[in-house]
């Protein structure tokens, strides 16, 4: 009788209802035994979705981004396509097709319209993988740097030799964290640094460099900028660093014998060192990557706190000169790396920049949240593939998206290590260079405002009330 009532079924009708649903044609063929068994596995796989999106859309966006969720979801996209089109198969065969012309045309566009979905969500699989595949990186088999030719020798600080060595500066993406935060409770350090390394540049410099730290408890984050032109610090192992902070990176990569870390980690260990607290993990973005990004997501809204008249801003297209009003402004991409890079207009300096910067990581970060960047997801992932590399753990990317939400002007905390912070020595005393000398006790009490009992300052003087120089 079922069987009976299947075969006066209309094939394309069948197959039709199980290219909405696996098993659907072989429940409306009578046959609800079968059309369940073609049902349920669809329907497990779309639960699992359904549970991974209920901390948004945005969360399970950024997810997908780490290599082994989108390789999962790769498998299932193919498999479910299978799937469908085998349940297609079953119902039309079932219903016993008459061998018309437009049975048979209808069947084949069923099965091509399958085909051409899941292709494009095994693109969107696929671009997530090989992002998150470049992305997500680590150290060398032995957590340090590699590959890297270099010369030994010479004085801390003194400048990094130019040619192929300083050229190849993609070993500098590369660092195994020197600390991960103690429980999922505790206090997690980015190290956001923009490595300006594009445009006949034979170097790579670290001219933005941005500690994020974020408080999963409170859900307060600080934002702390250290300026490029810091100098004549001291090591954490004693020794003082001559040059700048923004050639520290690649200096210790040319020169392994004085830093045998490496030239990132170097750099992680330093200025957490300086601040009082370990850098976990690093981000960094190559600025050419930043204009693409910040294209993409179409542009980001800043608010300018005073006029920008920059005359000697190169463009790098033989055109000099960057202008910028005070108040709103929405920025695509190329403007929006003026306004992160320019520091010489009148009343500009390396501050006003470095506080430019973390305005534009906050906008972008927020224009990356929305649910409305899904349509762009192929595209940003292969610019943030090219351009974006960190150690971050993969498994904390969601619960860093869920953090972002909260992130307000409020509860985010924002300082330039500028004056007071640091000074400006006689010109006379540094060679004719302009550079900034970090004022170590300041730097100790912003440090504990900020971190505080978390930084290393704040346990060294409640054992010791009297200054001290570093941690």
């Amino acid at each position: 009788m079922t069987q009976g009532t299947g075969s006066r079924r209309s094939p394309v009708g069948a197959g039709l209802l199980s290219f909405l649903w696996p098993g659907l044609g072989q429940a409306w063929q009578g046959r609800r035994g079968s059309g369940l068994l073609w049902a349920l596995p669809p329907l497990a796989v779309l639960a699992v979705v359904v549970i991974a999106a209920l901390d948004g859309l945005d969360v399970l966006a950024v997810e997908l981004i780490t290599p082994t969720v989108a390789l999962t979801a790769l498998i299932l996209v193919v498999l479910v396509g299978l799937w469908r089109i085998l349940s297609i198969l079953d119902a039309v065969g079932a219903g016993r097709p008459r061998s018309s012309p437009g049975a048979i045309g209808t069947i084949a566009v069923l099965l091509v319209l399958v085909v051409g979905m899941h292709s494009v969500a095994a693109y969107y699989a696929w671009s997530a993988y090989d992002a998150g595949y470049r992305i997500f990186v680590a150290g060398g088999p032995d957590g340090r740097t590699s590959g890297a030719s270099a010369s030994s020798g010479g004085t801390s600080g003194a400048s990094a030799s130019s040619g192929a060595a300083a050229s190849d500066n993609s070993q500098d993406f590369q660092a195994t964290p020197e600390a991960t935060p103690a429980s999922a409770t505790a206090r997690i350090n980015v190290l956001f640094t923009g490595i300006d390394s594009g445009n006949g540049r034979d170097h790579a410099l670290t001219d933005t460099l941005v500690v994020v730290s974020i408080d999963p408890e409170t859900k307060r984050v600080s934002l702390v900028s250290i300026p490029r032109d810091i100098a004549n610090f001291p090591l954490w192992d004693g020794r003082t660093f001559q040059g700048k902070i923004n050639s520290l990176m690649t200096y210790a990569r040319l020169h392994p014998k004085e830093f045998p870390d490496g030239g990132l980690p170097t750099l992680i260990k330093e200025i957490g060192y300086l601040l009082g607290v370990p850098i976990h993990y690093y981000a960094a973005i190559n600025l050419e990557g930043f204009v693409r990004m910040v294209d993409l997501v179409g542009g980001v809204d800043i608010v300018n706190q005073q006029q920008i008249s920059d005359p000697t801003y190169d463009w790098f297209n033989g055109t000099y000169g960057f202008n910028l009003s005070a108040g709103p402004h929405h920025l695509d991409g190329r403007t929006a790396l003026a306004y992160v890079r320019s520091r010489k207009g009148i009343g500009d300096s390396d501050f006003t920049r470095a506080r430019r910067q973390q305005e534009v990581l906050l906008a972008l970060g927020r224009k990356l949240a929305t649910p409305a960047m899904l349509t762009q997801i192929p595209d940003l992932l292969q610019a943030a593939g090219d351009a974006v590399r960190t150690n971050f753990p993969q498994e904390r990317v969601g619960e860093m998206v869920q953090l972002d939400r909260g992130v307000t002007s409020d509860n985010a905390k924002q300082v330039v290590l500028g004056p007071p912070y640091a000074y400006h020595p006689p010109t006379n005393t540094t060679g004719g260079v302009y550079e900034l000398q970090l004022d170590m006790d300041k730097l100790a009490a912003i440090s504990i405002e900020f971190f505080g009992t978390d930084s290393a300052y704040y346990v060294t003087r409640t054992a010791n009330p009297s200054p001290s120089a570093a941690p």
